[in-house]
């Protein structure tokens, strides 16, 4: 077990593994808070984008999107986000996840509007506020509040799904170097406790955190 650890970058694996989840993170917090507000604008069409959206990526494998993202948009299409071959790896990887995560954060946003009372939004209308400004001073906030659980749980899940960003980065992700690991040395139950142990170290907290803060930031109603 000592030369695992001195033979192979595991915080290093881990530290990037944590980069992928902010970054990603921070992508599908703002792409999904756009989608929310398209799932429940007035406009027919808005809403069609919005659902589109979510059913699609929602039904589409997270490793196809990233397969997509390299061999497609990549070798096909020719696009290149940066000109190392690990780097642009690694900014498809934020992208698909924080794509393909937006669409839960959507879903965990809109069930948030929806626990909100109808006389909000009308009150909201009847003193002369649009559709963008009671989103945004009357509804969002309190759909934020509201969803504080749901969003820890996307999070969460993020942060596991990240495991999957290895077909596209290889080693540099924690679960490549698990692979390259148990390829090299033989699987072994310590290997893979020290990993499955880093990502309850990575989880468990925004777990207790996100609950204790759903309770304390609910809205009473």
């Amino acid at each position: 077990m000592g030369d695992i650890l001195r033979n192979y970058d595991i915080l290093g694996a881990f530290w990037v593994t944590i980069q992928l989840s902010v970054l990603s993170a921070v992508g599908a917090l703002v792409i999904g808070t756009v989608i929310a507000v398209l799932r429940v604008s007035p406009v027919g069409i808005l809403r069609t984008i919005g659902s589109l959206y979510v059913n699609l990526i929602r039904n589409t494998p997270l490793t196809l999107l990233m397969a997509f993202s390299i061999l497609g948009m990549t070798f096909i299409l020719g696009l290149q986000l940066d000109e190392q071959a690990t780097r642009n790896a690694y900014w498809w990887a934020v992208i698909m996840l924080a794509v393909y995560h937006a669409a839960f954060v959507c879903e965990a946003l809109r069930s948030g509007v929806n626990t909100i009372p109808a006389g909000q939004a009308e009150a909201a209308r009847s003193i002369g506020l649009t559709f963008a400004q009671s989103m945004r001073e009357v509804l969002l906030p309190q759909a934020f509040r509201g969803s504080i659980a749901p969003l820890g749980s996307v999070l969460i899940a993020l942060i596991k799904n990240t495991t999957v960003a290895a077909v596209i980065l290889g080693t540099a992700e924690s679960a490549g170097l698990l692979a390259e690991i148990t390829e090299n040395e033989g699987a072994s139950l310590p290997t893979f406790f020290i990993f499955a142990l880093g990502f309850v170290i990575l989880t468990l907290p925004i777990g207790i955190a996100t609950t204790n803060l759903s309770r304390r930031l609910s809205v009473k109603r």
